[in-house]
């Protein structure tokens, strides 16, 4: 157990132990996962990209039976196919919401008048200072490394995060390679106040995915991911490199959303070449699947000792 403690706008906003927000992967970000991260101490958020709202009910009904620390939902907006979700959402209960793949202006008002607290995801300066203009509590300022959809002009963090902490006031949460407290702390150090963890948390133990995609993870270097479909039309996107993806990458895809039919058969049965397995640089890093608690441990220890041997480097 790490006797760390880091306190950021963040933490004290979100009333969580440490400022780690888990990734809202579709069908992935369900009780089971989310409520570890939670539990562990970090911030843990069920997805609503699936459509599967009933579903979705079912699974906050859960994460209160699952754990009693703070959780919340994320409203991939370019994925709603139900205009109900807001009331939806705000009838649970939630207190936090993470918007992405959207505009902030449609959803940010309303979620804020109902006394939420609402952080959106941009890839971008230009998308962080829109953001902020419609009254976001927060930024997750996402670099180009990180798995799952992305803007096809991709920043990575080193440049993208600086550059947005430089412009804004909003606690920023760093997302995109960000595995431990190495990479927490060069967040840091960049200004962001947070981070969020994709892959690492996507291997881990209590992670639903099937072993096959965690022990491709494993395996993997940093160039087995693949940044697709960046021309259109549709989304961009970062995935595991397989022979499917492959063929994606250099022939193009007419319709990328219908390389997901098989979602199912992909994170749950193990066959990943039967769509797309998101997954982020990061990968390369990875060596082995632990716990969310283990992880979140490792990573406070790790960034206390980081933080401690760069403070010893400053001279007066």
């Amino acid at each position: 157990m790490t006797n760390i403690r880091v306190k950021t706008r963040i933490t004290d906003m979100l009333g969580i132990e440490k400022p780690i927000i888990q990734a809202a992967m579709g069908w992935i970000a369900r009780s089971q996962l989310s409520s570890a991260v939670s539990n562990a101490g970090g911030m843990g958020i069920i997805e609503t990209s699936s459509g599967e709202l009933d579903a979705i009910r079912e699974e906050i009904l859960k994460m209160r039976d699952l754990t009693d620390k703070p959780f919340g939902v994320n409203i991939a907006q370019a994925f709603v196919r139900d205009p109900k979700i807001l009331d939806f959402i705000i009838d649970q209960g939630i207190k936090f919401v993470t918007t992405s793949a959207g505009d902030p202006t449609k959803y940010t008002t309303q979620l804020k008048q109902a006394g939420l607290t609402v952080f959106h995801v941009v890839p971008n300066l230009k998308g962080a200072l829109k953001a902020v203009e419609a009254g976001v509590d927060g930024l997750i300022v996402e670099g180009g490394e990180g798995g799952g959809f992305k803007n096809a002009d991709d920043v990575s963090s080193m440049v993208l995060i600086p550059q947005v902490c430089e412009a804004v006031n909003v606690p920023i949460v760093a997302a995109g390679g960000i595995m431990d407290g190495r990479s927490m702390a060069a967040a840091m150090a960049l200004g962001a106040e947070g981070v969020l963890m994709g892959t690492r948390i996507l291997s881990a133990i209590e992670s639903p995915v099937h072993q096959n995609w965690k022990d491709a993870i494993i395996k993997a270097d940093s160039t087995d991911t693949v940044f697709l479909n960046r021309t259109g039309p549709g989304p961009a996107l970062r995935a595991l490199r397989t022979e499917r993806s492959t063929r994606i990458l250099n022939e193009g895809s007419a319709n990328i959303f219908s390389e997901f039919q098989d979602t199912q058969a992909v994170y749950f049965g193990g066959d990943l070449e039967a769509g797309i397995a998101l997954t982020g640089q990061v990968a390369g890093r990875i060596k082995e699947t632990k716990s969310v608690k283990q992880i979140f441990d490792e990573t406070l220890t790790e960034f206390g000792e980081v933080t401690g041997r760069l403070a010893a480097l400053s001279t007066h």
